[in-house]
């Protein structure tokens, strides 16, 4: 810790998603980006006995972390994200529990397809403001 008592954290971090199942998977930490974003090979949006519902398959199978499972979720939102190129998307917008260490967060993840990016999670300010400092010159702080 440190005097703002906040986690020092590298450009890139191990972190787990208890509610996923994924355990140590890398992340970008992304100071520029409001808003964290983890990669998605199929998000649908359903109604089932009239009720919206949104089913997730988390990753692609490129990755090892990934299983093929579908998540279901009943609490989302849409957003609208523009990129650092100026491009606008609407996506789905969910809460999930990230963990860094021995500490778990809630914060919103919008879903996405990272297929061709080297990160499948980017953590936004949104998580860091209150929680972490960034050392950009180092990578895995918090094994």
């Amino acid at each position: 810790m440190n005097e703002y008592n906040k986690i020092i954290v590298g450009r890139k971090e191990l972190a787990s998603f208890p509610d996923l199942n994924i355990k140590e998977l890398p992340v970008k930490i992304d100071s520029g980006a409001y808003s964290s974003s983890i990669d998605c090979s199929s998000v649908k949006e359903l109604v089932v006995n009239g009720v919206k519902q949104l089913e997730v398959v988390f990753l692609h199978p490129n990755n090892k972390m990934y299983t093929g499972e579908k998540k279901i979720f009943m609490h989302f939102t849409h957003k609208k994200v523009t990129s650092s190129s100026g491009n606008a998307q609407v996506r789905y917008l969910i809460d999930l529990n990230i963990k860094f260490k021995d500490k778990v967060y809630k914060t919103p993840f919008t879903l996405t397809n990272r297929m061709g990016m080297k990160s499948s999670v980017l953590i936004g300010r949104k998580l860091l403001n209150k929680n972490f400092l960034i050392d950009t010159s180092k990578k895995y702080l918090n094994k």
